[in-house]
């Protein structure tokens, strides 16, 4: 959603036969490498499957996560620094003006269907979201004026404004390269410049991604890729365990780790994400358009506690939507201290019972426990409604809004601008802080620095949510993985191509 990333964003991998579920050298080469003909396979275990292929029309970030730098490419990409690096364009040059873009191309470059990658389709790509996605986050490309072929290697977009946040969205979805003779079932068929293609896909179990033969750069070393997703995180600590799959991509249980101690078996990666756990509150309907009350709720939490609890300590606490590998990130965390009686004091005397509809996934869930607990004793009778994820979720409370308050991990990189769009599910409705956003985007770089940093305040004295905590990048894998697990994850893809095994 934007970003739903929400979080959603972490998703699974396919086991197929040869990669299923018996010991760790089941079938093919399950140690790396290529052995005769056998493929080099890995696994890698998901929560949250995509409800189809489509990131151009379907929110939530399971697609992206698996599709983006693996199958799809953009321009250019975010590594984990979060740093914009050459992808599809090899250079780039920018005006004095800072309006106008002028790439140059990768030549030699082909989609799975064989057609050529020109600056024709850059010019087919860039104008297509505008034209034909239906995400909220298409409104980021607003800002491009108009998109040219110079020759097949150039490509040409100039910006009606100059605009400090355009290249960052140029490496998110957003920037995916299509093939204008591509398109026809993206929901089924992605046909990308990636290292990867579809091979197949089992709904409801797998994604299975094959090294694309046709790619312009070095093979990846891991040939066959397979996303397995699993709706209970026991499940797939097990898989682990028993060698069904190689990776845990993100996860959903930490107390669960003291399983995976042996050191001579497994490794354990622990960084940081973009992942805000928002406890959003519908500003739209009673009784959280009370600015009091959202108030009330954001000094009824314990977040320390919350954390403790629901996520074994795992996580940051920030207070705020920008995490802090943002340049204007400011600990917000001592803007709403826990206090009951001011709690209680904003309230009023007046109780409420409220309709907190969650995804059924397990940070949500566990979250949600503590929320409803502390929420009880300032009198916010919380009723606990999972949703199954994506598809009911998406529907009842991003689409329709018909919910009071609901928990959800916002994975999207930079996604401040959530808040300024007030049909979005939170419904948060302050120009103050749209005009700060657009002043950011437009100006100097400290002014961009100086002008988000009042918006994050701004947000947080509103309580236009509350932040529950900064979502941990935890990842656990065979030893065998030798290279290629990120520490961190904070742009929306889990790029599959830098893995290798032992």
């Amino acid at each position: 959603m934007r970003r739903i990333g929400i979080w959603v964003a972490l998703g699974g991998l396919l086991l197929s036969a040869a990669c299923g579920g018996g010991g760790a050298d089941s079938a093919g080469d399950r140690t790396g490498g290529t052995t005769g003909s056998q493929p080099s396979t890995l696994a890698v275990g998901f929560v949250a499957e995509p409800a189809n292929l489509d990131f151009t029309a379907t929110e939530g970030a399971a697609i992206p996560q698996a599709l983006l730098v693996n199958v799809y490419e953009g321009l250019v990409k975010l590594d984990q620094d979060g740093n914009i690096q050459p992808l599809l364009a090899e250079k780039w040059d920018v005006s004095a003006d800072r309006k106008t873009y002028t790439f140059t191309l990768r030549k030699g470059v082909t989609f799975t269907n064989g057609a050529p990658f020109t600056a024709d389709d850059v010019v087919f790509s860039v104008n297509r979201v505008k034209s034909d996605w239906k995400l909220k986050i298409k409104t980021q490309m607003d800002v491009v004026d108009k998109v040219e072929k110079k020759d097949d290697s150039t490509a040409v977009i100039t910006l009606k404004r100059p605009s400090n946040g355009w290249m960052y969205s140029m490496a998110t979805r957003l920037g995916a390269m299509f093939s204008r003779t591509g398109v026809a079932d993206l929901a089924n068929k992605p046909v990308g410049t990636g290292p990867y293609q579809l091979g197949s896909w089992k709904r409801g179990d797998s994604i299975q991604l094959t090294a694309n033969p046709k790619y312009w750069g070095p093979q990846p070393q891991v040939s066959q890729i397979t996303l397995k997703y699993f709706k209970d995180a026991t499940a797939m600590n097990n898989a682990l365990l028993t060698g069904g799959i190689d990776v845990i991509s993100a996860v959903q249980a930490p107390e669960s780790l003291a399983q995976f101690a042996d050191t001579n078996r497994f490794q354990v990666v622990e960084g940081t994400t973009n992942g805000e756990v928002v406890l959003s509150m519908n500003s739209a309907r009673p009784p959280f358009n009370d600015k009091k009350v959202r108030q009330a709720v954001r000094h009824a939490i314990d977040h320390k506690a919350l954390l403790d609890t629901a996520w074994a300590g795992r996580g940051q606490l920030i207070g705020s939507m920008v995490p802090p590998t943002d340049p204007w990130y400011e600990d917000r965390t001592g803007d709403y201290p826990y206090d009951v009686a001011k709690a209680k004091a904003l309230l009023g005397g007046k109780t409420y019972n409220v309709k907190l509809r969650i995804p059924n996934l397990p940070y949500a869930v566990a979250a949600a426990q503590v929320v409803k607990s502390q929420l009880a004793q300032v009198g916010i009778t919380a009723d606990i409604d999972p949703l199954e994820f994506p598809a009911r979720w998406l529907d009842v409370v991003f689409k329709q809004g018909d919910y009071d308050m609901s928990i959800i991990n916002h994975v999207e990189p930079r996604d401040m601008g959530i808040f300024a769009d007030k049909s979005y599910y939170f419904h948060y409705d302050n120009p103050a802080y749209g005009e700060l956003l657009a002043s950011a985007d437009q100006g100097s770089e400290q002014q961009q620095v100086d002008d988000l940093k009042a918006a994050a305040k701004l947000l947080s004295d509103d309580a236009a949510a509350d932040w529950l905590f900064l979502f941990p990048n935890l990842i656990v894998a065979k030893k065998s993985i030798a290279t290629g697990l990120p520490k961190n994850a904070i742009a929306e893809s889990f790029d599959f191509t830098a893995l290798t095994k032992q």
